[in-house]
C-alpha cells in the first residue's frame, strides 16, 4: 500500500457518525417491538452523515463485507497487546463464542482521546486495507482499537470480521425510510435492489431516485408467500384460485433489458453466468423482459433434489460433464416485465396468460412454463398435496387469479402449503456454545442415528426448542461432556429428540451418506432412551420411499 493509498484515522473527519451507528445498534438490539426497530431507524436515518446512512442501508440489506483479517491474525495482535499466550486467546474465544466479543473483552479497556470518524471512514479503511500487508493492517487496526471504548470496538470487529449481523430484516429499513422520505414502501425496495455500491453512489441517488441512471440489471423485489396456518377452506371459494407444485431450487429473476443478459437470485446475487444452459434461449427472449421462477436440476422431466442442484453453485467453471450430469432448467412462473412496461399491477391470470405465450414461442427444453394444478375443490386439491414428493415438491402455492405481484413476504394473495415434514428421532452426540444471545449457552447440536453397536452422526440443528429447554439442555451438556474438540463438546448420548427435515437425498460428503433438508428439532423425547431411537437403515428407508427418479 502506498502513502498515497494509505487511510488512518488522522485523515478522518472530526465527527460522532461511528458512535451514532453504535448507538444505532444498541438501541435494536434493546428494542422490544418491530415499531421501536422503525422508530430507531428514521432517528438515525434523520441524524447520520449522507455517506454512513448508505453504507447502513447496505449492512442491513445483506451487502456482504469481505473479511479483512483472519481470526489468527486477531489472536496475535490481542496476545501481543495483552503479552499472553494465544492458546489463551483461543480458550477466551472458545469459552465466549463470538471472535468479536471476545476480541473487545480482551483489549485494553482506556480509551486514548484519538479522533474518531464516521462509519464511511472506517469501512472506507477497511477496503483499502483489503490488500495490504499484515502488519499493514495491524498498524491501521491498533489505531482505531485506540480511540475506541469496549462497544465501539465490538462493533467495528463485526466489521473487520465479515461477520455483520444484525436482528434488522430489509422490510424494516425499507419501512423506516418509507416513512422518512414520504414514499411508497414497494418504490423503495425496487429502488434499494439489485447491484449497487455504498462506495459509489449517495443516499439521494440510492433512496430518492435523483439523478441515478437507468440500472438495466435491477431486479424487482421478490414476492414472497407465508405458510398457510389456517385450514384451506378459509380461503373461501377455489374458483378464486390457482395452485402450482412447490419447487425446491434457486428462486431467480431472468432479465433482459437493452438486449443485455441478467440473472438475479433471491438472496440478490448476481448468478449470470452460473448457468450456462440458460444462453441456449436468451437470444430468444423478447427485449425488456422480467421473468420470476425456480432454477432447477431436471432429468427426465423430473427435478432432481436440492442437494444435486448444490454441486453446481459456487463453481467457477461449469464443465461439459457436469451439465450433462445435473443439467438446469427455469421453471418460469410469473411474468414482471414486458416490452419494457412494469406488469406487476397486472392480475396473474393475466400476466400468466403473457407467459404462456412467450415461452410456447420459444420452445426450449430448458424454459419451462410451471403448471397449473387442475382442481374443481379443496378436497381434490389437499390429494394432491399428498403426493407432492411424487412429482419432486415441496408442497403447493396457492395464488389469487386477481392477485397484483407486491414486495417482500405479504400475506392474503399468496400462500405455501407445504407437505408435512419427515421426521426421525435421534441421539445428541455433540454441542456447540451459540452466538449473539445465546454465546453462553451451548444450542448447537449435532444428532446420531445407531447403526449396529456405532451411532452415526446425520444432521446438526439449533431451531425449534424454548429457551427454557435451551437451559435445561445446556446444564446437561456441562454436566455429561466427555471429550473437548475446541468449541466442540462430546456429550453422553442420553437425550433423544424427534428431527423433522424437509427433503433427503444421498450424500458423498456426509458421514451418513445421506443429506437431509432444513433438519430442526421438532420435540424433545422425553419419553425415549438411547434404545428407542431409530437406526442408519430407517433413514435409507426414508431415502427409497421418497426419492424422485
Amino acid at each position: 500500500m502506498t502513502e498515497k493509498e494509505k487511510i488512518s484515522t488522522s485523515q478522518f473527519n472530526e465527527s460522532n457518525g461511528f458512535t451514532l451507528f453504535v448507538s444505532l445498534i444498541n438501541g435494536l438490539g434493546e428494542a422490544n417491538s418491530i415499531q421501536e426497530k422503525i422508530r430507531l431507524l428514521t432517528d438515525y436515518f434523520t441524524s447520520a452523515p449522507d455517506a454512513d446512512k448508505t453504507w447502513t442501508i447496505g449492512l442491513f440489506t445483506g451487502r456482504k463485507l469481505k473479511r479483512m483479517a483472519k481470526t489468527s491474525l486477531l489472536a496475535a495482535w490481542v496476545s501481543e497487546l495483552k503479552n499472553f499466550p494465544t492458546w489463551l486467546f483461543e480458550e477466551s474465544y472458545h469459552q465466549v463464542g463470538d471472535l468479536a466479543e471476545t476480541v473487545a473483552l480482551l483489549l485494553p479497556q482506556e480509551e486514548y482521546g484519538h479522533k474518531k470518524g464516521d462509519l464511511a471512514d472506517y469501512l472506507r479503511l477497511l477496503k483499502a486495507l483489503e490488500k495490504a500487508t499484515d502488519e499493514e493492517k495491524k498498524e491501521s487496526i491498533l489505531d482505531c482499537w485506540k480511540g475506541m471504548n469496549e462497544t465501539e470496538k465490538f462493533v467495528f470487529n463485526k466489521l473487520i470480521t465479515g461477520g455483520f449481523r444484525i436482528g434488522v430484516s430489509s422490510q424494516l429499513v425499507i419501512q423506516s425510510l418509507a416513512k422518512l422520505i414520504s414514499e411508497e414502501p414497494a418504490v423503495l425496495a425496487h429502488r434499494l435492489s439489485g447491484d449497487w455500491d455504498p462506495a459509489e453512489i449517495n443516499f439521494d441517488q440510492l433512496v430518492k431516485g435523483k439523478g441515478n441512471s437507468d440500472n438495466l440489471s435491477q431486479p424487482y423485489p421478490f414476492f414472497l408467500a407465508h405458510g398457510l396456518a389456517d385450514t384451506i377452506s378459509a380461503l373461501g371459494a377455489p374458483s378464486d384460485w390457482v395452485a402450482e407444485w412447490k419447487w425446491d431450487g434457486i428462486r431467480g429473476q431472468v432479465i433482459k433489458r437493452n438486449n443485455e443478459w441478467f440473472v438475479w437470485s433471491r438472496g440478490e446475487e448476481l448468478i449470470t453466468d452460473k448457468f450456462p444452459e440458460f444462453d441456449d434461449w436468451k437470444s430468444q427472449l423478447p427485449d425488456g423482459l422480467v421473468l420470476d421462477g425456480e432454477i432447477l436440476a431436471m432429468k427426465d422431466g423430473k427435478p432432481l433434489p436440492f442437494a444435486i442442484l448444490q454441486t453446481r453453485i459456487g463453481r467457477i467453471k461449469i464443465s461439459q460433464k457436469l451439465r450433462t450430469e445435473v443439467p438446469v432448467h427455469f421453471m418460469a412462473f410469473d411474468l414482471l416485465e414486458y416490452e419494457g412496461a412494469d406488469w406487476r399491477g397486472n392480475e396473474l391470470h393475466e400476466r400468466r396468460n403473457k407467459l404462456k405465450e412467450i415461452i410456447s414461442k420459444i420452445g426450449h427444453h430448458s424454459l419451462l412454463l410451471s403448471t397449473d394444478i387442475l382442481f374443481s375443490d379443496w378436497e381434490e386439491l389437499a390429494a394432491h398435496r399428498l403426493i407432492s414428493r411424487e412429482h419432486g415438491s415441496e408442497g403447493l402455492m396457492l395464488k389469487r387469479k386477481v392477485s397484483a405481484y407486491q414486495a417482500g413476504r405479504k400475506s392474503g394473495d399468496w400462500w405455501k402449503w407445504k407437505t408435512d415434514p419427515l421426521t426421525i428421532d435421534a441421539v445428541l452426540i455433540y454441542a456447540q456454545k451459540g452466538h449473539g444471545r445465546r454465546s453462553n449457552l451451548y444450542t448447537d447440536y449435532t444428532f446420531a442415528l445407531r447403526d449396529g453397536e456405532k451411532l452415526v452422526s446425520f444432521a446438526k440443528a439449533y431451531s425449534g426448542l424454548t429457551d427454557k429447554e435451551l437451559i435445561a439442555i445446556d446444564a446437561f451438556v456441562k454436566k455429561n461432556a466427555v471429550e473437548k474438540f475446541g468449541p466442540v463438546r462430546t456429550v453422553k448420548p442420553e437425550l433423544v429428540f424427534e428431527i423433522a427435515f424437509e427433503g433427503i437425498s444421498e450424500s458423498k460428503r456426509h458421514k451418513s451418506g445421506i443429506a437431509v433438508r432444513f433438519p430442526r428439532i421438532s420435540k424433545w423425547r422425553t419419553d425415549k432412551k438411547l434404545e428407542d431411537i431409530n437406526t442408519l437403515d430407517d433413514l435409507k428407508d426414508l431415502l427409497r420411499t421418497n426419492i424422485h427418479h
